[in-house]
């Protein structure tokens, strides 16, 4: 058997090699740099790349190393993170052509702490304009590496296809409508939208305060839960983060069990209007989560269809605050696609603001009450596979509210703030990543990565790569 190439390594088996010498990270950071200039040309997945600096860093992490100084979880090892985080020495443009306001010096809590804990900054993953559905006119879309002709997902798409092609080992996304989400089901990746206010938005440009995540995309559960104990935790900066415990997802990875979990299935919401291959990749990744001891539960799910465009809404109202020291005042410098979005939100009346409010809350009590009757809810990321890239442009191009029904699954998690695990479950016969969810109660962070770390390794998903 070949050896496995240093790209294909999963983050903590990068991590534990450098911690215990067989590696360094300048040869890890070295060959991460090399990847991304050969690949970066075709995939698009970089904002900017933080060359020199991430030598510098890694050199900084082998001397440190080499005094025999305490290590972090993730000493020198090269993440990207997505370029709606401030980090000092890098320019924030948030996918678009406006200022976000950043000054040279700021840097996001969840930057500082990734830094915290070793790792190496590789650089800013691309995003759509504002982070909501469309690219800039002038900003190449990241490009799927498993399949080309396919959607690479939505906001944090430059976040998934730089860790899907292997230029980097993870890497921070953000999550409003399914950001998180979208581009690791498309990418084959597992993503962690975690409980609303887990992670700080210290530094990290909105698209819409309420309904904003930040959370950690990788290639395993493991992965994933290693960069998310490093950036979760209350922030003084951020007085909306929540101050109580994380515990160690670590360990509930490392652990992983379904042995027992009940996980609650509404096949009338979740499973009667997929397409054929999502429903057969469904109908799969629930049999893998039986067979791996869970218990599926037939629960009824709160209507939610008619809640998308109010919360739609109420996003672009307040993506309209967030653009106001910029917006229209430089509307020559957006995208028609996002202009449009941000006039949406300006026209909102305040009387549906407030109706959607209300409703917000009821459906989170709702949630919350069906979460106490099971462990968890698995339901698909999106009701079709991936869309070719041309499918897609056209639906951005449309109204800014015709994409509601695509959300079905992924927004009335973010309206409730429920923690979110993407997991791969296969590909379509044109060759499209699949994915699934697995939802878990306010806090449940430590509960969704333990059943999908079972998950994993009983469904085989961690070792595949993208040929490239």
């Amino acid at each position: 058997m070949a050896p496995t190439a240093l790209h294909d390594l999963a983050l903590a088996d990068v991590a534990a090699a450098i911690r215990g010498g067989q590696l360094t990270s300048v040869e890890v950071t070295r060959h991460t740099l090399d990847r991304i200039a050969a690949l970066e040309p075709r995939f698009h997945a970089y904002a900017e790349v933080r060359a020199d600096a991430a030598m510098a860093e890694a050199a900084a992490a082998d001397a440190r190393r080499a005094r025999g100084e305490s290590l972090g979880p993730l000493h020198g090892v090269p993440v990207a993170v997505k370029d709606l985080c401030a980090m000092a020495g890098t320019a924030t443009r948030a996918g678009g052509r406006f200022s976000t306001g950043f000054a040279p010096s700021d840097t996001a809590t969840v930057v500082a702490r990734l830094q915290e804990a070793g790792a190496v900054i590789a650089g800013k993953a691309q995003l759509t304009e504002g982070a909501w559905a469309a690219h800039h006119p002038e900003v190449p879309p990241p490009v799927n590496p498993w399949a080309p002709d396919r959607w690479s997902g939505a906001s944090s798409s430059g976040s998934g296809v730089c860790v899907a092609a292997g230029m980097a080992y993870g890497a921070i996304g953000s999550d409003t409508a399914g950001s998180i989400r979208f581009p690791s089901a498309c990418n084959h990746l597992v993503g962690l939208k975690p409980t609303w206010g887990r992670v700080s938005r210290h530094g990290v440009f909105p698209l819409s305060e309420t309904f904003d995540h930040v959370g950690p995309m990788a290639r395993t559960v493991l992965d994933v839960a290693l960069l998310y104990a490093a950036i979760a935790g209350t922030d003084p900066l951020d007085p909306t983060s929540l101050d109580v415990p994380v515990g160690d997802p670590v360990a509930a990875a490392r652990g992983g069990t379904l042995a027992g979990v009940r996980v609650g299935v509404d096949a009338s919401y979740a499973l009667a209007s997929l397409d054929a291959p999502t429903a057969a990749a469904m109908k799969a990744a629930l049999a893998h989560l039986e067979a791996a001891g869970a218990a599926i539960v037939d629960v009824a799910f709160p209507e939610v269809g008619s809640i998308l465009e109010p919360a739609m809404l109420a996003c672009f109202a307040e993506a309209a605050v967030a653009h106001a020291a910029t917006y229209p005042s430089q509307k020559e410098r957006y995208g028609a696609a996002y202009a449009e979005l941000l006039e949406t939100g300006r026209a909102a009346p305040a009387t549906a603001y407030a109706a959607f409010a209300m409703r917000r809350r009821e459906l989170r009590g709702r949630v919350q009450r069906l979460l106490a009757q099971v462990d968890l809810l698995a339901v698909p990321v999106m009701p079709i596979q991936p869309l070719t890239v041309a499918e897609m442009a056209a639906v951005t191009a449309g109204s800014p509210l015709g994409g509601a029904p695509f959300m079905i699954y992924t927004l009335p998690f973010d309206i409730t703030g429920n923690p979110s695990l993407t997991l791969p479950m296969g590909r379509s016969p044109e060759g499209a990543p699949l994915g699934f969810q697995l939802i878990g109660p306010h806090l449940g962070e430590a509960d969704v990565l333990s059943a999908g770390a079972a998950y994993e390794a009983r469904a085989g998903t961690a070792a595949l790569r993208p040929s490239l």
